[in-house]
């Protein structure tokens, strides 16, 4: 078998949602070869432990509001990294290629004569599925799943199509909705969307200290205040959550059905 990861190689590889059992093997294997590891702040413990003694472990790590590094200068220290002759691994929380930056990672490494691959990783949507005991998808009752993020700058409106994402007939998770949850709410309502809608929250997937939240879309911003702590929190809302039962596996589960006050 020819050697996939030669001196001077970049992989973008998915970390998953933060439970070390979850990485792929390959992820697992690039992790072990690499002699750099670039690692974002969503990176779970323990997924670092498989890094070979004596690679240099470089924390890039962004979170809404705290970014350690900025855009451009990953690129560079990647570019930087590979062209020094190092086997180089970006790894990222989830999957690279989902809201994860990697267009401008890859465009960098490439730009500069770097090759560069992709290792995919479970993204945060299946592990809170797997985490509800639930189908994100329901023959005749959710035929389609959208994925989108709600990041936006402090004071900024979200620019989301909310018409389109209101659809009934299909699950919308939104990743990195929790701050901007009740701006979620208002907008999907006001698109039309029935405000019984059963919405699910799972905040720090596949972790020991994962939490479990339902409630309804109405309720949603009060909740998410209220109930949810400081990581990171994917929302799951359309008429699938109705069919999820009971949370298997996760740790923490609060339900919130009242009505909301007039």
């Amino acid at each position: 078998m020819d050697d996939d990861f030669p001196a001077g190689m970049v992989w973008l590889v998915g970390a998953g949602p933060g439970d070390p059992e979850l990485l792929t093997r390959k992820a697992e294997r690039l992790i072990r070869r690499a002699s750099v590891i670039l690692y974002d702040a969503l990176v779970g413990p323990g997924i670092l432990d498989f890094a070979a003694p004596g690679a240099r472990l470089e924390h890039v790590g962004k979170r809404s509001g705290r970014h350690s590094r900025d855009q451009r200068t990953i690129d560079r220290m990647i570019v930087e990294a590979a062209l020094a002759g190092e086997r180089v691994v970006r790894l990222k929380g989830g999957d690279p290629a989902i809201f994860a930056r990697a267009g401008e990672e890859l465009g960098a490494a490439r730009a500069a004569g770097i090759a560069v691959r992709i290792c995919p990783g479970v993204t945060a949507a299946s592990a809170a599925a797997a985490s509800l005991g639930t189908s994100l998808t329901l023959r005749g009752l959710a035929r389609r799943l959208t994925l989108v993020t709600a990041h936006a700058r402090a004071g900024e409106a979200l620019t989301l199509n909310w018409s389109e994402l209101a659809d009934p007939d299909a699950t919308l998770a939104i990743y990195m909705g929790k701050v901007v949850a009740a701006q979620v709410a208002e907008n999907l309502i006001l698109a039309g969307l029935n405000p019984d809608t059963p919405v699910a929250m799972v905040e720090n997937a596949s972790l020991p200290d994962e939490r479990v939240v339902r409630t309804r879309l109405d309720l949603l911003g009060l909740v998410a205040d209220a109930a949810l702590g400081s990581g990171p929190a994917l929302l799951l809302i359309g008429s699938a959550l109705a069919d999820s039962g009971a949370a298997v596996g996760a740790r923490c589960q609060v339900m919130v059905a009242a009505r909301p006050p007039k």
